[in-house]
């Protein structure tokens, strides 16, 4: 009895010892297999450390290769606080050279951080400051390459191209849709410390940076100088408050130029206001398309056979009363007996009162969605306003409604916006 319990009890020590064997090597298989990555991550931080490269930003080029958007190299100021060793001094040289408070750079340079950039005081320095700086000949004190965004062509094309941040990432305009092409992949120069950050006698690995993608657009330079000169023109002629201009062909839709006022220069962006900034306004601004209106309304028209342009005829007094609105043509007196082919010619608002009249709200409003009023046009720049046209059941004069769409102007209650 006595030999058959030790034997009971040898047993399950043994089992006991073998599940906590078991235990063990599973646990070391998942550190050395499963979580080897992790866990070597983890122990290279602790003694690694990596100065960043920044990449060059992609440049933007017009459809001839002419560069509207490029890079200038730039330095900025990188701190290893555990490596410098006289911190009061190195605070009182830094904050003189960058014309800053003893006290500002003091929360650099004495912060408990294993890599501090100095921002923003340090960052896109002039090369006279950055020689000041590696002249000192400070340990823990590093100057590392940037690039930063430079638009040659000043305030040309400024709210197309947009502008990028101090960190190089795109704020508005083909900046900020392209950013993800345009940004590229940043590199580093890796070394290695003790757990005291002081530099170990090791190798320096250099992590090559990837330069963002290079983007071709559909402006064509030439064109967009000459948009440049006219709009100036029409600023010292009319002293007007916005003016805009596009430039697209016609068989493509491709955009060969756009511009508007006031403008603004991406390379100095923080001196202007928001409002200067975000309005581009041919993408932005809702406005009436006048007299244009009449092709679509004529085109309507003769598809929905309710006219023959050389055959019916229409004769213009002057104007024409609709419910309690009198429609003016712009030509005193009227253009008197003509074929409607002439009402187009002669761009007579009461004949195209009467072709809307024809139609018929329901028509028009269809050939409007047809042509696309009402929608965006997709272009790849961001913050288009979207086209309304005022539901029919909301307005109250349909007939009023129709005619005033019918010819492209608006007349109270009714807005017809593109």
């Amino acid at each position: 009895m006595f030999t058959r319990g030790i034997d009971k009890r040898m047993k399950i020590i043994l089992l006991i010892f073998s599940s906590i064997l078991l235990i063990i090597v599973l646990r070391v298989f998942y550190v050395q297999v499963v979580d080897y990555k992790k866990l070597s991550n983890l122990a290279s931080d602790l003694w690694s450390r990596n100065l960043p490269i920044e990449a060059s930003r992609g440049r933007i080029l017009d459809r001839n290769g002419v560069v509207l958007a490029d890079n200038i190299t730039t330095t900025s100021l990188v701190l290893i606080p555990n490596q410098i060793k006289n911190k009061k001094e190195v605070t009182e040289k830094l904050a003189d050279i960058l014309d800053v408070s003893f006290d500002e750079m003091k929360e650099h340079v004495y912060k408990e951080t294993s890599i501090e950039r100095v921002h923003p005081e340090g960052r896109r320095l002039s090369y006279e400051i950055a020689d000041k700086i590696e002249a000192l000949n400070f340990d823990g004190v590093y100057l590392v390459k940037e690039s930063k965004r430079y638009y040659p062509y000043e305030e040309m094309l400024s709210h197309v191209l947009g502008y990028v941040g101090i960190d190089n990432q795109g704020l508005s305009g083909i900046e900020l849709q392209y950013d993800d092409y345009l940004m590229g992949e940043n590199g580093a120069i890796k070394y290695f410390s003790d757990a005291k950050g002081n530099k170990l006698e090791l190798t320096d690995l250099y992590i090559e940076p990837q330069d963002g993608m290079d983007l071709q657009l559909t402006i064509d330079i030439n064109i967009q100088k000459s948009v440049e000169r006219e709009l100036d023109n029409v600023i010292d002629m009319f002293n007007p408050d916005m003016a805009l201009a596009v430039v697209m062909d016609p068989n493509t839709g491709e955009i060969l130029a756009m511009s508007s006022r006031p403008n603004y220069d991406p390379n100095n962006y923080q001196n202007y206001s928001q409002e200067e900034l975000s309005r581009n306004l041919p993408i932005w601004a809702s406005y009436e398309p006048g007299s244009t209106q009449k092709i679509v309304t004529t085109a309507s028209a003769v598809e929905e056979g309710v006219v023959d342009l050389f055959k019916d005829e229409f004769t213009d007094t002057g104007s024409v009363r609709v419910d309690t609105a009198r429609i003016k043509c712009w030509k005193a007196g009227g253009h008197g007996h003509q074929t409607f082919l002439q009402v187009l010619q002669n761009s007579c608002n009461p004949g195209f009162v009467k072709m809307g009249q024809l139609l018929g709200k329901e028509r028009l409003f269809h050939y409007l969605d047809l042509f696309g009023f009402g929608e965006k046009t997709g272009i790849d720049l961001n913050g288009e306003g979207e086209g309304i046209i005022f539901p029919l059941d909301k307005v109250g004069n349909i007939e009023l409604a129709t005619t005033a769409f019918g010819q492209g102007i608006s007349v109270t209650p009714i807005h017809l916006v593109v």
